[in-house]
């Protein structure tokens, strides 16, 4: 097990590392050509479009995930329904486009809003292909299909932004990647649906993915609530800076789901039925994660304005300070998703949906009120949010692995503190020198101080979970090397 999830760990981090690389540098290419408005436009699509690929990916696909016990039957059934519901939320959605229109006082939104939900209709076409590769820890599958997408969307996006398509730019890109992507997955794996229909197997996959579903779209729409709050209320300029530093925030985490939680998820699912196999695995996954991710997290807090004035331009400043607050509540990312993830892999599909309720409850409740003080405040509602999510993800985890808060908080904590120490002195330096804040040079030299700060703290507090980190590079190379994954 142990082999495979280091294989498969490497596969799927080259596989996203390049695909999030492409990203977020047509992503900056994009920033410096398109005006803040434009972007926003796009971004009051966000919560609608999120809605309706959770309704393609994120409830019978996962189930072929969870369990082992899946035929052919069960996997065509499942196209099908997806392929169905595609159209439909396609359809529905393009429907709304003079509503979502009038809502925002976007007249673009009427011609963008139907090209947009035809992604969601693209995407349907290849989501049975996708779970499966992912079953069977396929990455290096995936690294070619999604570097693929990712570059021929980047550069429709680019050439299109250079010719002053403005907006249609982004929808371009949307466009393209849905479309590629389902090709390019139909092309590499030989999977085929049958015709057949059964709703026995329906009934059977409902019964994990019925409440997944539920709480993956409870997720999807707090997580994209901030569009049609800022849309509305502050306009599409406003929007637009949220939305990208709520982007560059979430790219480590996207990179971080991608890579871990990818892997992850198979191999909880198989020891799901051995308690301390499975608490073993999520506290070694805790650690290890939190070394990655909060150095970069509270790194970004603390670099944030020179961040955003070196990659995005100075017009995209007003993003700095949401970003900073952002990365607060992103430097928890990784213990909030391995503990949902194991809940998964056990099938308590139930007790997920009961805590994302009272989590999206109480979530919404904070940005309500956050959203009165503007973005900040919106922002600082995420940095709450997370706190309470983290204490209501970790109440499974005690009851059934005995691996609760407080067990957590003591693996991860030194990760923590020593990232939190390291974006102090960043601070301090970028205060004492402030010529590291205007220019590329200066950033590097703050990253750089940075990452040997908390080396340095690493080391000298014999940090645990760097240990583990170290253990499981040192490994790898045999694991990749033992691998018996077919090749493309």
């Amino acid at each position: 097990m142990r082999q495979r999830a280091v294989a498969a760990t490497l596969w799927s981090g080259a596989e996203v590392l390049l695909r999030q690389g492409l990203l977020f540098v047509v992503a900056i290419v994009l920033a410096r050509l398109l005006d803040p408005a434009e972007i926003g436009v796009v971004a009051t699509l966000a919560l609608f479009l999120g809605v309706g690929s959770v309704l393609i990916d994120g409830g019978l696909s996962i189930a072929l995930l969870q369990r082992q016990d899946i035929d052919h039957v069960d996997e065509s059934t499942v196209f099908w329904f997806n392929l169905a519901l595609g159209a439909a939320v396609a359809l529905a959605l393009a429907a709304m486009a003079p509503f979502l229109s009038a809502f925002f006082e976007l007249p673009l939104l009427l011609e963008i809003t139907p090209v947009m939900a035809s992604t969601v209709f693209f995407a349907s076409l290849g989501s049975i292909h996708a779970a499966l590769i992912n079953k069977r820890l396929e990455f290096r599958r995936l690294l070619v299909i999604n570097v693929a997408a990712a570059v021929l969307a980047g550069v429709t996006a680019v050439l299109l932004a250079l010719h002053g398509a403005g907006a249609w730019a982004l929808v371009g890109q949307a466009l393209v990647t849905s479309i590629a992507t389902s090709a390019l997955l139909w092309m590499v794996d030989s999977w085929r649906p049958s015709w057949v229909f059964s709703r026995t197997s329906l009934r059977k996959l409902s019964e994990f993915g019925g409440f997944h579903l539920a709480s993956t779209l409870l997720e999807a729409i707090y997580s994209r609530l901030y569009t049609v709050l800022i849309g509305r209320w502050f306009g599409a300029r406003e929007l637009g800076y949220y939305a990208n530093a709520d982007a560059t925030q979430k790219m480590p985490a996207r990179l971080l789901s991608g890579v871990l939680l990818r892997a992850a998820f198979p191999l909880f699912a198989e020891a799901a039925q051995q308690p301390e196999r499975l608490r073993r695995g999520l506290q070694v996954a805790v650690r290890g994660s939190m070394v990655a991710n909060a150095p970069i997290m509270l790194g970004t807090a603390a670099v944030a304005e020179p961040l955003v004035r070196v990659i995005f331009g100075e017009r995209w400043l007003p993003a700095a300070p949401v970003l900073a607050v952002l990365c607060l509540a992103g430097s928890l990312f990784p213990v909030q998703s391995l503990n949902v993830h194991v809940l998964m892999a056990q099938g308590r599909s139930r007790q997920m949906f009961k805590m994302e309720v009272l989590k999206k409850t109480v979530g919404v409740a904070l940005m309500l009120c956050g959203s009165l003080f503007g973005l900040l405040g919106i922002a600082w509602s995420q940095v709450v949010a997370a706190l309470f999510a983290l204490v209501v993800n970790t109440l499974y985890s005690e009851r059934l692995l005995s691996y609760g808060l407080r067990a957590q908080v003591r693996d991860f904590l030194p990760p923590w503190l020593a990232a939190a120490l390291m974006a102090v002195a960043v601070a301090a330096l970028q205060r004492a020198w402030p010529w590291t804040g205007t220019s590329s040079a200066g950033l590097l030299v703050l990253v750089g101080f940075g990452a040997l700060v908390f080396v340095a703290l690493a080391l000298a507090s014999r940090m645990r979970a760097l240990s583990d980190v170290l253990q499981l590079v040192r490994r790898s190379t045999s694991a990749v090397s033992k691998s018996d994954e077919p090749s493309i």
